[in-house]
């Protein structure tokens, strides 16, 4: 049966004021749908069989039908692949203007949906960029062309005043730097992502639906990364991190444990701590999928590591506790930056920051304890292309992990007296308390 377009209105539709609502019919394949219009007729508009008689709506309604009929006409031979729903879909928006803050937004709830939240948040910045730029919460995705991406990145390495709101519902004005090279190649490419995830949901090559027409990326070139700087630390430095005396119960204290944590669990992100439980902990093992890069791997980014004596303590005292104290995240990575920033104040480190240690851990390995970069890799728990396909046929050997991790500890053990007065960091003072149990 033909495909046909038609307005309509039904009795049932009836709103309490006694207008209703024209609709748009999409007869397809033996199926209905509708769209909704922006017109609505009163009785006097119609008549008894509820035909439109005004003319003037019947003027704007036929335009709206021509465009229609024009569209279905130029998918042609394609139209049967379409079904009633799409055909309906693609009628609606195919003008519809597309919104890339509401994107953006529809593609971070995605991912948190999927397990993905840490991932989330790169497109957070991107959306929360774009408001700061264009000053309000609409922007059209055809107002990202290479023109403005010049003007943006410009905007991106200029200081600059920003505002959000905290996790008591306070707006927080703050002052920041301009991105570097690196973070500005970074953000560039997250965007360039994000605008390639839209040409994906709203593009249908193969149904002819172009709904994204431009490419702003074919002029504006992100280039290749920088070369990456050394973000990690000799034991020594390491150690001076170890033995900081920070305040009792403040964010340095929290700064000073998370990255000792972290070295001594292999580079544990702090995401996968703030998820972590008791549950994840069996037979004297931290078990837990790495939040990173769990939804892009087979294996769901599985590691067993074992709990050596220098973690135990630490993980009593913030195993299964991080997500009561912070209802979000967000707000422990926010405790973490300031933390971070007192505890650089201390040892007077000229950079430092949670990821440090899980480079350090993965640069003592490989330079100072010699260690195979394929062993590295397994401790670090890395996505290894190279042999994706061998992986699939081979037992995990958690003892590899647990030798590297080993041997990077004794390296800020060896030589040195246990640390003292310092703060909830010696583990002979927790070992006889210590509840770790087995799941």
């Amino acid at each position: 049966m033909a495909t046909t377009v038609s307005a309509k209105i039904y009795s049932h539709h009836e709103k309490s004021d006694g207008t209703f609502n024209v609709k748009y019919v999409v007869y397809h394949k033996g199926e209905r749908k509708f769209i909704d219009s922006p017109h609505f007729v009163s009785k006097r508009q119609i008549t008894k069989d509820f035909d439109i008689k005004d003319k003037f709506v019947l003027k704007w309604l036929d335009e709206t039908l021509d465009d229609y009929r024009i569209l279905i006409s130029a998918i042609n031979s394609r139209l049967d692949f379409f079904t009633c729903e799409e055909l309906r879909d693609y009628l609606r928006d195919s003008n519809k203007d597309i919104d890339l803050i509401e994107f953006a937004n529809y593609h971070i709830d995605y991912l948190k949906e999927n397990g993905r939240e840490p991932y989330s948040r790169t497109f957070r910045k991107i959306r929360n960029s774009l408001i700061d730029y264009f000053g309000r919460t609409n922007v059209s995705i055809n107002e990202i062309h290479s023109n403005m991406l010049y003007m943006y990145e410009r905007f991106l390495k200029a200081p600059r005043t920003i505002s959000r709101m905290n996790q008591l519902g306070k707006m927080v004005t703050t002052s920041e730097n301009g991105l570097s090279k690196g973070g500005l190649h970074a953000h560039m490419r997250d965007l360039r992502t994000l605008f390639n995830e839209a040409k994906r949901k709203f593009n249908n090559d193969e149904l002819g639906i172009i709904r994204i027409k431009h490419y702003p990326f074919t002029k504006y070139k992100v280039g290749t990364p920088p070369a990456s700087k050394v973000r990690s630390f000799n034991s020594d430095e390491v150690i001076q991190i170890r033995e900081a005396a920070v305040p009792k119960d403040s964010r340095v204290e929290l700064a000073r444990d998370m990255f000792m944590l972290s070295f001594y669990l292999c580079g544990t992100n702090a995401v996968d701590f703030y998820h972590a439980s008791q549950a994840n902990v069996i037979n004297g093992r931290f078990e837990y999928k790495r939040s990173k890069t769990q939804g892009r791997r087979q294996d769901e980014a599985f590691i067993s590591i074992q709990i050596v004596d220098e973690a135990k303590p630490l993980l009593e005292k913030y195993l299964g506790k991080l997500n009561s104290r912070y209802g979000a995240y967000d707000y422990l990575d926010y405790a973490l930056y300031k933390g971070m920033k007192g505890l650089r104040n201390l040892t007077d480190l000229p950079e430092l920051t949670l990821y440090w240690a899980r480079h350090t851990f993965g640069t003592l390995a490989r330079n100072a304890c010699r260690m195979s970069i394929d062993d590295i890799a397994e401790a670090l728990n890395h996505i290894d292309n190279g042999h994706a396909t061998t992986d699939i046929y081979l037992a995990k050997d958690w003892s590899i992990v647990d030798d590297v991790q080993s041997q990077v500890i004794q390296l800020i053990n060896r030589d040195h007296d246990e640390p003292e007065n310092i703060t909830s960091m010696n583990p002979t003072e927790s070992r006889s308390t210590m509840r770790i149990v087995s799941a």
